[in-house]
């Protein structure tokens, strides 16, 4: 008998119907699309690699910091990384920072540019892990292969904190529980004993955490101090560990610092010194102390932030943005695109960031043009789809498991209109899952993804 094929609206219409009842995020809304983005074979294997990458990256920024703390390595180090943060916290973080633990969920943001990926963040409390999972699944019901299978974001999720973990969700972060909530149902139908809590009231039972908040909202986390001491006795498991050193972004900025290039080559080995080089853009901590007479701010050429803040708009090809630590450090609410603002507003951009430096470091880093693909999506008013030019941002998503083996769930691609400078989750964007194609080019190729 003939195999019945859906057509593209049907197979969109499809997508958006499946759609859990509670949906995914509170008050999020964006575009269907009926087909994954299909990557090259030699993408997954570059993406694999990077996993691993990644976490021997975090590795080497947890073991800096803590040589610094000690006076193993310049105090200047660990004091940046500690701006703004409350003693206690550090101070907590610190007593069992030797144990060298860090995120089991790691999840960089990777822009397709035409000359490869450009890493511009890595997020260790990554929303989106129900979302690509729901994805994943769906999209496998076509009988798409999707990247990490319809049950790798669930099983890796599953792998790093055993078989009964509590998913800890704060106010602040409680747009994404409802995915988390789709989550921890697959995870129930599976076996595993997961449950999703309110961060504000919470009681650890001896569970392991999965820790979906950021260490900034503190104040309104009462029981934290004490879910520290425990971790800190070695007495409670949480993912991410509440080590606030790192989550800033100023370690992209620190990859390229020339005081540490001999110490990074220590810790990660200098070929994936270099590898990692091609994916992370150049990058600088704004830091407004003087320089000497004879001094110039690496790459940009002059003396002083006030001559970056002077420059024109061909030259500011730039990104600002703050480097944790704070309600702005997610979601793009701090980014400025310095050629996509006015010369006003990109002044008073780097002026604001030097002025809290004291408290709140920012990091700028080169911009790297994203490449323009073509991709069908369905006009959300007709259903019908059409094909569009989009640009794409990746984020894939990694498990560093119980047993230490690194684990990509799945490639979540977000693809945002292409006059867009910002890439990252809006109405008018389409997220799909990735699949892997003998037609699809390699980034760097002339050609868009078909």
């Amino acid at each position: 008998m003939p195999v019945f094929v859906p057509s593209q609206e049907e197979r969109a219409a499809r997508v958006r119907s499946s759609l859990p009842a509670g949906g995914l995020f509170a008050g999020m809304d964006w575009l269907v699309s009926p087909d994954p983005l299909p990557l090259a074979r030699r993408d997954l294997a570059a993406l694999e690699a990077l996993g691993r990458r990644l976490t021997r990256f975090l590795q080497a920024c947890d073991s800096i910091y803590r040589r610094s703390a000690r006076g193993r390595l310049p105090p200047w180090i660990a004091g940046l990384l500690d701006r703004g943060k409350p003693a206690w916290l550090v101070e907590s973080a610190r007593r069992r920072a030797a144990d060298g633990t860090v995120a089991r969920v790691i999840r960089p943001d990777l822009i397709l540019t035409p000359e490869g990926f450009s890493l511009t963040e890595i997020d260790s409390v990554p929303g989106g892990i129900g979302l690509l999972d729901w994805l994943n699944s769906t999209y496998a019901g076509f009988g798409c292969e999707v990247i990490g299978g319809a049950d790798g974001m669930r099983d890796g999720f599953r792998s790093i904190l055993g078989g009964a973990c509590d998913i800890v969700v704060s106010q602040e972060a409680s747009g994404y529980r409802p995915e988390m909530e789709w989550l921890a149902g697959r995870l129930q139908a599976a076996g595993a004993d997961c449950r999703v809590a309110e961060a504000e009231t919470y009681s650890p039972g001896g569970r392991g955490i999965y820790r979906f908040f950021e260490l900034f909202d503190w104040p309104n986390l009462p029981g934290l101090p004490g879910w520290m001491d425990e971790w800190a006795a070695g007495r409670l498991e949480i993912t991410a560990p509440p080590k606030p050193w790192l989550e800033e972004k100023a370690w992209l900025a620190l990859f390229w610092s020339a005081p540490l290039r001999d110490l990074w080559a220590v810790e990660l080995r200098r070929s994936q010194q270099e590898a990692l080089e091609r994916w992370i853009p150049f990058g600088w901590v704004v830091d407004p102390a003087p320089l000497p007479p004879h001094g110039v701010l690496p790459r940009l050429g002059v003396e002083s932030w006030e001559r970056v803040a002077a420059f024109s708009q061909k030259h500011r090809e730039l990104v600002l943005k703050v480097s944790g630590f704070s309600p702005l450090g997610w979601g793009a609410r701090s980014v400025v695109v310095g050629h996509d603002v006015p010369h006003g507003e990109w002044q008073d951009a780097l002026r604001t960031a030097c002025g809290d430096f004291p408290h709140q470091p920012w990091v700028l880093q080169e911009f790297r043009h994203a490449r323009v693909v073509r991709h069908p999506v369905a006009d959300p008013a007709t259903g019908r789809v059409v094909v569009r030019e989009m640009k794409v941002r990746l984020t894939p998503y990694y498990f560093v498991g119980c047993d230490q083996q690194v684990r990509l769930g799945g490639v979540h691609a977000t693809l945002c209109p292409a006059d867009k400078k910002i890439l990252h989750g809006m109405s008018d964007a389409a997220m799909v899952p990735c699949v892997v194609s003998d037609l699809a080019r390699t980034p760097g190729a002339r050609d868009p993804i078909p």
